[in-house]
Formats: C-alpha cells, sequence, structure tokens
C-alpha cells in the first residue's frame, strides 16, 4: 500500500501561490501593522503638503492627486488588514493631517482654513476644508464597501489572472 500524496505538487503550489502575494501581506499581523501606520503617515502628510498645488489658478489638481494618494493607500490597508486595517489607517491618517493643521512654532499653517477674501480664489481658500473632511470621507467610503473589492490573490498579485496568455 502507497502512502504517498496522490497530488504531490499542492503543498508547493500552496507555497507558490503565498510567495506570489505581495511582500506586505506575507507578513505577520504586527508587521502589517506597522506598514499600515507608516503608509497613513506618509499618505496624510504627503496629502496635505499636496492638496493646494493648483488651487491658486482655479485649477486643484493637487487635491485631486491627494485624495488619489490617501484612497490608494487606505485600499492597500483594508486588503492587507480587513476592516480593522482600515481603521487603524483612518486613525493615523487623519491624525497626521490634524496634526499639520496647528500652528507650527512660527505661527505657520500648513493647512490653512476658515479664512475669506475678495481677492484669493475659492479654491484657495476652500482647499483646506475640502482637505481636511475629504481625507476622512475617502476613507470612510472605502470602509463601507464590499470585502471582495479588496480581496488581493496570488493570480492577481503575480498577474496570471489578467487573460493574457504566460
Amino acid at each position: 500500500m502507497s502512502t504517498t500524496d496522490p497530488n504531490p505538487t499542492r503543498p508547493r503550489d500552496a507555497a507558490r501561490r503565498r510567495a506570489d502575494l505581495p511582500w506586505s501581506h506575507r507578513q505577520n499581523a504586527f508587521v502589517r501593522s506597522l506598514v499600515t501606520i507608516a503608509s497613513a503617515i506618509a499618505a496624510g502628510v504627503l496629502g496635505t503638503l499636496a492638496h493646494r498645488m493648483g488651487a491658486s489658478a482655479n485649477m486643484p489638481y493637487g487635491l485631486v492627486l491627494a485624495f488619489v494618494l490617501i484612497g490608494a493607500s487606505a485600499w492597500c490597508a483594508r486588503a492587507r488588514g480587513g476592516v480593522l486595517g482600515l481603521a487603524l489607517h483612518l486613525s493615523v491618517s487623519y491624525l497626521a493631517v490634524w496634526c499639520m493643521a496647528m500652528p507650527g512654532p512660527g505661527g505657520d499653517l500648513m493647512l490653512p482654513v476658515g479664512f475669506h477674501s475678495a481677492t484669493i480664489p475659492w479654491w484657495s481658500q476652500h482647499a483646506g476644508y475640502i482637505w481636511l473632511y475629504g481625507s476622512l470621507i475617502v476613507q470612510l467610503v472605502l470602509l463601507v464597501c464590499p470585502a471582495r473589492w479588496f480581496r488581493v490573490t496570488a493570480d492577481v498579485a503575480s498577474g496570471a489572472g489578467d487573460g493574457k496568455a504566460a
């Protein structure tokens, strides 16, 4: 009587599929949380630095870039850590945005809000509020999206699921 597995490649296939996942998805929960915290801080800070680009010319492309950045980072956090990962990302990134909204040692602001002038374009006056509350809304929208939108499988990660022949 043979005790060998009729399909000896099964364990190797599972290991190969796991190896095809992105690096951060293969780590333990602690490392995944650290990656989420780092990406949340980076997205919050870089989004705050970028949100005013183009606002003075009434072309707020910086807001668009900032929302894409925070949305992509939050999507990755939910794909990596589920709803709890997204909740961690939301908390940390919003804290980073709020910290940058506070006056610095010289009184300068990175996120000016709450001023009005007839000579300053509308987008320049309101870009701070739009970024401050929009960064929260983008992440809350991702929170209520279906979980299947955030599944990362080995086929998708390796590009095998895109319908192209190998």
